[in-house]
């Protein structure tokens, strides 16, 4: 099995930087973008399986951007993760369709744990389209 691809949006660049890092070691194809225009550019740019998405960012907040992001890639497993959160913030998240809500500090293993769920969720989802009989 290829490895996840990961995109990190975050606009704290330490944070999403050693975030990138920790999933790298643990065996995930990971990258990062510091803010939703940019992660939109990535998102079109190549194939991803997940995101871990920050919402409070400057300019296009963490909404906007999953917003935009269910309108380019609907089928993209999204995990909201902030520090700033609140109950009315994650329950918007998933209405959009957000797959988790996490708030940091998050410990790697459940991060790892939440993104590896949210793919093997849409890995079953995808082959139940491709197979209607499954």
């Amino acid at each position: 099995m290829s490895a996840i691809r990961v995109l990190v949006i975050d606009d704290e660049r330490d944070f999403a930087t050693a975030i990138v890092a920790q999933l790298t070691r643990r065996g995930f194809q990971a990258s990062a973008a510091f803010s939703g225009p940019e992660a939109l550019e990535s998102i079109q740019a190549a194939e991803y399986d997940a995101v871990v998405l920050d919402l409070k960012m400057p300019g296009m907040d963490g909404l906007e951007t999953l917003q935009k992001i269910r309108r380019i890639a609907p089928g993209l497993e999204v995990i909201v993760l902030t520090g700033h959160g609140t109950v009315a913030a994650g329950i918007g998240g998933m209405r959009l369709g957000a797959a988790d809500f996490l708030q940091k500090p998050v410990h790697i293993h459940t991060l790892c744990t939440a993104i590896e769920a949210a793919v093997e969720r849409s890995g079953a989802r995808r082959s139940e389209a491709a197979d209607p009989m499954k």
